[in-house]
């Protein structure tokens, strides 16, 4: 997959590939998978997808900021932060270089 980015689109045309949804079917999958995805991380904080890794939303404390132009310091307030941990299984794939599930 050497330059390409796997998007929503290519989530659905594999899933209609693949398993033989039709292409509405796949895309509603994608979508919903999606959502829960999103719901669960606003909700909980935390999602673990079993084999592929977890994630997790993070608190911010809030900071100083600067203004580049002015130099003028700039309150900044608390933000959350989504971060991914992947297995140990995946960073060892990823760092041997494989695209490939086996």
């Amino acid at each position: 997959m050497s330059g390409r980015t796997l998007t929503r689109a290519g989530l659905v045309e594999a899933l209609h590939r693949e398993i033989g949804l039709s292409r509405s079917e796949s895309a509603q999958l994608v979508e919903t998978a999606l959502e829960e995805i999103a719901a669960a991380l606003v909700r909980e904080g935390r999602v673990k997808i079993a084999g592929f890794g977890s994630f997790v939303v993070r608190d911010g404390a809030p900071r100083v900021g600067r203004n580049p132009r002015t130099g003028e310091t700039v309150p900044i307030g608390p933000r959350r932060t989504l971060f991914f941990r992947p297995p140990r299984e995946l960073r060892q794939r990823l760092n041997a270089g494989e695209e490939d599930g086996a």
